[in-house]
């Protein structure tokens, strides 16, 4: 066995903590730990509020937004549900109930999606290509004058594949209907200039960028239909009732402030190394999502012949946290619907293995990583009946 060690190589699912984070957001905790008031209130609640109105203006300007645009959430899945079934509420009728969105995004979109169905939406899926690309020339055929929303991920959450928003966004905005795009796992990884595009809805989260789980915001341009979807308070410029995390917003803004392009660099040369390596040096492999057009961080490979689930554990054995698209780790049963969406079979998603790349990652990580996956593929594909059966 190659010696072992540990790395963890799925920060596309969560990453850890920047120590630095973990000190910005302190103080709120212990010490400035009340809700946020205004300056008519007593003045821990006006340090709260402070805190949040600073935090806001920091990740808006990230976009460059406006600090009023950035409507603070409890992550990802809270802001996609806000955008479809707010926009749906609104809309619905007043224009119609129809909505497209990808085949392949989250489950965020998707499952709000399919919800919407049950209450009586029409909802386009859209195909996608093999490498994970919209053709704007099909969203422009699929729109109607009942549709009332586009949501296309900026960059899909298995395979990387990154797409062209500006192109998408124009034809939203040429037809007049609404734009959100799920930008998860781009913000702060790919500029995003949301002046210089036609997004109205953008939905973004502190757990992918060594901040805060349990933090998210939803950018929404001025003027925006949107229906508040959650009844309570006034928080959150009447957008999103609950008292606000506080804490949470403080730390997403620092983690917003410490990612750098140099680290981006870095993390696309982990990422080249992966690919470029197992590409030449293990057989019977296949890249999923597009060579270059992806996240910095992400790599997502097909091993044929084995199964992802009994690679992960193998390298889990081996000190490694990797992720699948094997259905036997999901509580569904069924395989990726991502890889399957972009042309796979069966066997193409359950051989799927994917690499996340963060900050406490290092070229040894990948090195020690990318020898050890090829011996554990060698030794799988020695005992498989798919291998057996080719």
């Amino acid at each position: 066995m190659v010696e072992k060690r540990y790395a963890y190589l799925d920060n596309s699912s969560a990453t850890r903590l920047d120590e630095r984070v973990m000190d910005a957001m302190t103080p709120f905790f212990f010490d400035t730990y009340a809700v946020a008031t205004s300056e008519f209130g007593y003045s821990m609640g006006i340090g709260a509020k402070e805190a949040l109105e600073e935090s806001r203006a920091t990740i808006a300007k990230k976009i460059n937004a406006g600090a009023e645009e950035l409507v603070f959430t409890s992550g990802n899945t809270e802001s996609s549900n806000m955008a479809l079934k707010g926009v749906a509420m609104e809309l619905s009728a007043k224009k119609g109930k129809h909505m497209v969105v990808s085949k392949i995004e989250d489950f965020s979109v998707l499952n709000s999606a399919k919800a919407l169905e049950r209450d009586g939406f029409k909802v386009t899926y859209l195909e996608v290509d093999g490498e994970g690309f919209v053709d704007p020339e099909i969203l422009s055929k699929a729109i109607t004058d009942e549709t009332i929303l586009v949501s296309i991920q900026h960059a899909n959450q298995e395979i990387g594949t990154v797409q062209d928003i500006r192109s998408i966004g124009d034809v939203c905005h040429e037809r007049n209907v609404l734009f959100h795009t799920d930008a998860t796992h781009t913000f702060t990884r790919i500029p995003i200039d949301v002046q210089r595009t036609n997004i109205d809805l953008m939905t973004i989260s502190a757990n992918t960028i060594h901040g805060p789980k349990g933090v998210g915001a939803l950018y929404i341009r001025p003027k925006t239909p949107l229906k508040k979807w959650m009844d309570g308070g006034f928080q959150e410029m009447n957008r999103r009732a609950g008292f606000e995390n506080i804490p949470g917003a403080v730390g997403f803004a620092k983690a917003t402030e410490l990612v750098t392009e140099e680290e981006n660099d870095r993390l696309r040369a982990m990422r080249d190394r992966i690919i470029d390596t197992i590409l030449k040096d293990v057989d019977d492999v296949v890249l999923n999502g597009h060579r270059t057009k992806r996240t910095p961080q992400n790599a997502n490979i097909t091993f044929h012949f084995v199964e992802g689930e009994s690679i992960t554990l193998h390298m889990d054995l081996r000190g490694f946290s990797l992720s699948t698209g094997s259905a036997c780790f999901s509580k569904s049963l069924e395989a990726s619907h991502v890889i399957m969406g972009i042309g796979g079979n069966h066997e193409r998603a359950h051989g799927s293995v994917r690499f996340t790349l963060g900050r406490y990652n290092t070229m040894e990580d990948v090195d020690s990583a990318v020898e050890n996956i090829s011996n554990v593929v060698e030794k799988l594909r020695e005992i498989s009946p798919l291998r057996r059966e080719e």
